[in-house]
């Protein structure tokens, strides 16, 4: 297997921490951790984003995220947990993958701001009205 993420996903490689698995996922310790707990869930068959993923897969995923908030806000006490996930470009392992990262009051973990100004605040309205029609074509579509 080419892929780094795959190799993870289906514990190919070494010195893995796996804290949860099943058929569709493996959720494993970061590396390099954020903080105490910060876990990765990947699925196991191979994905960049997560409209690539079958519906089955990404809702194991989720189960999988709902799980471990539990485990890791009784474990560890943070003041709140970040799940995210980047896509395309962003995502540096080349595979899907989810970060559960406990988080606390004191961490100064910021959120991006964009690097261009966009305005989106001023179009919602038309915003919303684009991502409203082509569900309504997709719909159509299925």
């Amino acid at each position: 297997m080419e892929c780094l993420g795959c190799r993870i996903a289906n514990g190919l490689e070494p010195n893995l921490n796996i804290v949860y698995e099943n058929e569709l996922i493996t959720c494993v310790l970061d590396i390099d951790p954020f903080n105490e707990g910060h876990t990765l869930i990947l699925p196991k068959k191979h994905c960049l984003d997560l409209d690539e993923m079958d519906a089955d897969t990404s809702h194991a995923v989720m189960d999988a995220a709902r799980i471990l908030t539990g485990t890791l806000k009784l474990l560890f006490r943070p003041d709140g947990v970040r799940v995210c996930q980047d896509g395309g470009i962003f995502n540096d392992l080349t595979h899907y993958h989810m970060h559960l990262i406990p988080r606390y009051a004191e961490d100064h973990f910021v959120w991006g701001e964009p690097a261009r100004p966009h305005d989106a605040a001023q179009r919602l309205s038309r915003t919303k009205e684009k991502i409203a029609n082509a569900l309504s074509v997709g719909k159509r579509r299925e």
